[in-house]
């Protein structure tokens, strides 16, 4: 899907069409933000840790068929003040895709993701004020929606995940950078605005072999790495709405102050096996035919830290609104059914399935 509103209205007229920084452009999603902007006609600066990483957008970008010779790159990291002030100066508008994240098993404690978070986020809203950037769009989460202690049957973005609540550090970190970032902007009187998309799980087209948790449990039904499933609903969304839904949200008057849940449908492990197999027939044969049972997910559970999170889930089924976003930014996601098989065969097609 693409944005109806007229993004390089500058350019047509004369001027220079709208600069767009966006942090993390080496990113799942940050890379297919940098597409849809460029296609869209803007110009686009994006953020990358260090300057090697540059040649891994260009590589993302062709994935995604687009000429990525005008895109401009700014060496900074969130861990650190260095080289912000650069990366805003002359954007009109700042799109907040990156995240840290620590690798696997590096971690000894909550705070090393939870305080990354927090700060980082804090260091771009701080770049952008100072540089008089009028509206900022993050890219928050559902994990700062939808783990509260009392579970809800539908959630809009009137909930949230409290940050105290006995969650994973990923889900807290979630919470507390948002809530941190709303704090902050409120406290400067609406001279820069903040905007959030919350998505839910991203699917969609892989750009190249550094695979988001999503698309590596794609991957993994794909290869027959889980001959079984635990009982799971969960949202889905495809990369490239949520990529459309962050310019909407730049762009739209009502936009500033308001948060828009992301999701075009809902389903579950054991669902998007099935998806696979009507879609991709032969390709899918690996795929499991059978759910854990509630039992098996509590006992397994005990031992495998991973299902934690689907104890926690078993016997609901939760609906995650996406109304607010189709109401007021026009936002109409792709089907479910297409984002899986595209995720799918976007990783056959770089050759990233064993067997």
């Amino acid at each position: 899907m693409t944005t109806d509103t007229t993004p390089t209205t500058a350019g047509r007229e004369g001027g220079p069409a709208p600069l767009v920084l966006v942090t993390g452009g080496s990113g799942y999603v940050g890379a297919h933000t940098v597409a849809a902007l460029l296609r869209q006609g803007y110009r686009v600066r994006t953020t990358v840790r260090s300057a090697d990483r540059s040649d891994e957008v260009a590589s993302q970008l062709a994935a995604a068929g687009v000429d990525a010779s005008g895109l401009e790159f700014a060496v900074a990291d969130l861990s650190a003040d260095a080289g912000w002030g650069d990366a805003v100066a002359g954007a009109d508008h700042v799109l907040h895709v990156a995240s840290p994240f620590p690798p696997a098993g590096t971690v000894d404690n909550d705070d090393e993701i939870i305080v990354p978070a927090r700060d980082g986020t804090l260091r771009v809203l701080h770049a952008a004020h100072d540089a008089g950037v009028r509206r900022v769009v993050m890219t928050s989460s559902f994990a700062a929606v939808g783990y509260g202690a009392v579970p809800r049957d539908l959630y809009t973005e009137a909930d949230w995940t409290e940050p105290t609540d006995d969650n994973t550090a990923y889900i807290r970190s979630k919470a507390i950078a948002e809530r941190a970032a709303w704090d902050l902007v409120a406290g400067w009187g609406g001279s820069t605005e903040l905007t959030v998309v919350n998505p839910v799980g991203i699917f969609g087209p892989a750009l190249g072999p550094k695979l988001s948790v999503s698309l590596g449990f794609v991957k993994a039904l794909l290869e027959g790495a889980m001959p079984v499933v635990p009982r799971q609903i969960f949202g889905v969304v495809d990369v490239r709405d949520v990529a459309d839904l962050h310019i909407r949200a730049m762009l739209h008057p009502r936009a500033g102050g308001e948060r828009f849940l992301a999701v075009s449908g809902m389903s579950s492990f054991y669902g998007v096996g099935q998806i696979l197999r009507r879609r991709l027939g032969d390709l899918a044969a690996a795929v499991p035919e059978r759910e854990l049972t509630d039992d098996e997910v509590r006992e397994r559970a005990t031992s495998d830290p991973a299902l934690r999170e689907s104890v926690s889930q078993l016997g609901r089924t939760p609906v995650i609104s996406s109304e607010k976003a189709r109401r007021v930014l026009g936002w109409s996601p792709r089907d479910v059914e297409d984002t899986i098989e595209d995720s799918a065969r976007s990783l056959i097609r770089l050759g990233l399935v064993q067997g």
